[in-house]
């Protein structure tokens, strides 16, 4: 070929780049190419936070790009048209984009396929769908099994992944915008009730807590530099992951899971080097640890599995005796939840994390999740819609089998009967209160034996922590216990109804 197109969506990066590859090896020239999709950016789902980082990414890319002679073309509009007006504006012969596996994503290639040469390798997965399958030729819905035939497939070693090209040939001529610093967003979005037809509670508006700082710096050279912090070093973090990633108040995870939403590093890149670290490890525990991470990394390609074969999961609950809950769908209480003012304090220190930074520890977001499910009885799909609006990770497929494992309707579910008591939770995973008093600024002062239920400080430590209950910092907003026995009773019915 003489000139192709690489269609950059979910992969903005050069290294390990299966799609890029290919395209410099079948055409003399290739112009990178990234389409602002309004189908995407307007959606009820689309974060300012998510879209701000890749915005971001988009940037480093392209000047990664011009430092090998090439640019970022960036459209603006319906890829099908777009793409087609750029290969008409530069006679270009073909399209190589990597794979897709949302719905939305699978009708798009669908839509461009059939009207222009696109060709499609390379995955944001190791094992795509369709390649980990039961004995029968049908799809796993557990997740052990699923995880020992995963494992039983050819796994990528540091020497398979293929580095950054140092030059990319780009054609002078091809012109396109920059890319925009800011995105045309809605400023409030509906949150849908279970099933097909939506009906809406009100939005809630941002905070002022969405205005801090960013802490995750967009691009490839970030996301290489957190993996190699995290498990390449003399003594990795990555060898203490087991023992320690469920603490909030450490920073004891890799934090690299908006670099593989948006392909600022690849998967293949994060399992080879997981399997480095397992291999590398000086004893039992230590490997433990990149067993672990490495397990956490295949949830990830689980739950891809389980949204390509199963799309209904974004609409409705996987599991169809759980799908007539009585959710009492308590605005004024999922108000309480979304700014971080329940009085659990491990709930709202999460909460006021994810607004504030547009991420959330993963320990933290099943306690949230938990308490707005079945503490508050509220539809697990509020839950879903908001995390997505305000994580700068937030994938689809990752959220849904979160929320749905949470709320016990998923496919690899917990049970229904699980739920988390913030309280303990709290004392178990934030046992100094250190999580709490860095995002709970009125609880900075409270004694540690009250940071986690401080409705129980007498009057006179309240008032010398300068904190009243009430009034600083409000009552629990529902009793755990009472809320326990209404939510297993609603799981009840709804089991007993099929």
């Amino acid at each position: 070929m003489k000139i192709a197109l690489w269609w950059a969506r979910r992969d903005l990066r050069l290294a390990d780049n299966q799609a890029l590859s290919t395209a410099l090896a079948r055409a003399r020239q290739v112009i990178p190419v990234f389409v602002l999709d309004p189908a995407v950016l307007n959606s009820p789902e689309a974060g300012p936070k998510r879209v701000a980082f890749l915005m971001g990414g988009l940037r480093k890319l392209d000047q990664e790009l011009r430092a090998r002679g090439s640019r970022l073309v960036v459209r603006h509009g319906d890829p099908l048209g777009e793409l087609a007006a750029l290969l008409a504006e530069c006679n270009a012969d073909a399209i190589f984009a990597e794979e897709g596996f949302s719905p939305y994503a699978r009708q798009r290639d669908a839509r461009v396929a059939e009207c222009l040469p696109l060709y499609l390798t390379g995955a944001p997965v190791v094992h795509p769908p369709g390649t980990v399958m039961k004995s029968d030729g049908s799809p796993y819905v557990v997740f052990t099994p699923f995880s020992h035939k995963w494992k039983a497939r050819p796994l990528p070693q540091i020497e398979d992944i293929l580095p950054a090209p140092q030059w990319i040939p780009t054609p002078p001529e091809v012109e396109g915008p920059t890319v925009p610093e800011e995105a045309s967003l809605p400023s409030t979005v509906p949150f849908p009730r279970e099933g097909k037809h939506r009906d809406y509670a009100p939005s809630v508006q941002p905070s002022s807590l969405e205005r801090e700082t960013d802490p995750f710096p967009p691009g490839e050279a970030e996301a290489h530099r957190r993996l190699g912090a995290f498990a390449r070093v003399d003594d990795p973090p990555v060898h203490r992951y087991a023992e320690m990633r469920d603490r909030p108040d450490l920073d004891a995870t890799s934090r690299l899971s908006p670099y593989l939403r948006f392909g600022m590093i690849s998967a293949r890149q994060a399992m080879a080097d997981a399997l480095a670290a397992r291999q590398a490890a000086p004893d039992a525990g230590a490997r433990q640890g990149a067993e672990t991470w490495l397990t956490e990394l295949i949830w990830r390609e689980f739950y891809t599995h389980i949204l390509y074969h199963f799309p209904h999961v974004l609409e409705d609950s996987f599991r169809a005796n759980l799908r007539t809950i009585g959710w009492e769908d308590d605005e004024t209480a999922f108000a309480a939840w979304c700014e971080g003012c329940t009085g659990y304090p491990i709930v709202d220190a999460a909460m006021r994390q994810l607004k504030q930074t547009g991420w959330m520890h993963n320990r933290a977001r099943m306690i949230t999740a938990s308490f707005l499910v079945k503490d508050l009885l509220i539809n697990w799909r509020w839950g879903e819609r908001f995390f997505m609006q305000h994580l700068i990770d937030g994938d689809p497929a990752a959220n849904n089998g979160g929320w749905q494992w949470v709320a016990g309707t998923g496919t690899d579910a917990a049970p229904y009967f699980r739920i988390f008591n913030p309280t303990s939770q709290g004392k178990k995973h934030d046992p100094q209160g250190a999580y709490v008093r860095h995002w709970v600024s009125e609880l900075a002062r409270v004694p540690p034996r009250f940071i986690h239920q401080p409705w129980k400080m007498p009057p006179e430590v309240g008032a010398s922590a300068g904190c009243i209950i009430g009034q600083d910092y409000p009552a629990p907003i529902v009793d755990h216990a009472r809320a326990r026995e209404r939510a297993l009773a609603a799981y009840a019915r709804a089991r007993e109804a099929q």
